[in-house]
C-alpha cells in the first residue's frame, strides 16, 4: 500500500503532466472527489458542469454534498461551452468543472478567465485525456487540479482500478494525501476523517512501465483516427 512504487509513479507522473504534484488515489472518480474536497467545496455549493459526460463526474460532485449545475456543450467540440456558463454562476457556486472528452481537451482559456473573474476554482476531468496539449500544455497543469482514471479501457490503463491527481498548489496536495489515506499524519495519527483511496503498489508499478510507451500510443492512436 502505497510505498515506493507509487512515489515513484506519482514522481514520474506530475513530471509527464509539468506539475509539482501528482497523488495516486484508488479511481478517477476519487480523484475528482477528493480533489474538490480539498479545494474546500461540500454542502450547500454549486460546482458547473458538463451534462455529456460519464456520470462519474456528477456523482463525485454529488459525493461531496455539492450540487451538480450542467451547463450546455458546444456543438463543434462536444465540451462544455464557456458562452453558456457565465449565466449559470449564482452566489453558491464555487468551481467549474470541466471534462476533456475522449481527449479532446476544453476550452480552458475562456473558462480560467471566467473564473478568475468570479473567484471560482476549476478542477479538470482530464480522466479520459492523459497525455492531451492545450496551447501547448499538458491537461492537468492548466487549472487548480487535473484528475485521472487509469481504468483499464484508458489510453493509460492498470490491470484494475486507478486514478490520479495533479497540482501545483502545495496545500491541495497535503489536503488529498491525507484524504486517501484516512486523514492520515504518522501511522496512528489522523488530522482529520478521511477514506481509504490509496493507489496500491502493483497497480503503480504496471502503470510506471506504460507510461514510457504512452506518447507513442496516443499518436497511433491519432494515426488510426485521421
Amino acid at each position: 500500500i502505497l510505498g515506493s512504487e507509487v512515489e515513484g509513479f506519482e514522481k514520474s507522473f506530475a513530471q509527464y503532466c509539468e506539475t509539482q504534484h501528482a497523488i495516486g488515489v484508488c479511481s478517477g472518480t476519487s480523484a475528482l472527489q477528493l480533489a474538490m474536497m480539498a479545494c474546500g467545496i461540500g454542502a450547500g455549493d454549486e460546482v458547473i458542469t458538463t451534462p455529456f459526460t460519464f456520470i462519474a463526474t456528477a456523482a463525485a460532485i454529488s459525493h461531496t454534498g455539492a450540487t451538480p449545475v450542467f451547463v450546455d456543450i458546444a456543438e463543434r467540440t462536444y465540451n462544455l461551452d464557456p458562452a453558456k456558463v457565465e449565466a449559470a454562476i449564482t452566489p453558491r457556486t464555487k468551481a467549474i468543472l470541466p471534462v476533456h472528452l475522449y481527449g479532446q481537451p476544453a476550452e480552458m482559456d475562456a473558462l480560467l478567465d471566467i473564473a478568475k473573474r468570479h473567484g471560482l476554482r476549476v478542477i479538470e476531468d482530464a480522466c479520459q485525456a492523459v497525455g492531451a496539449t492545450y496551447q501547448g500544455h499538458k491537461v492537468g497543469s492548466l487549472a487548480d487540479v487535473g484528475c485521472f482514471s487509469f481504468y483499464p479501457s484508458k489510453n493509460l490503463g492498470g490491470a484494475g482500478d486507478g486514478g490520479m491527481a495533479t497540482t501545483n498548489d502545495d496545500q491541495i496536495a497535503d489536503k488529498m494525501r491525507k484524504l486517501r489515506d484516512h486523514g492520515r499524519t504518522s501511522h496512528y495519527g489522523h488530522e482529520v476523517i478521511g477514506f481509504t483511496n490509496r493507489l496500491d503498489a502493483m497497480q503503480a508499478a504496471i502503470l510506471a512501465v506504460k507510461l514510457n510507451h504512452l506518447d507513442d500510443w496516443n499518436e497511433a492512436r491519432r494515426q488510426r483516427a485521421a
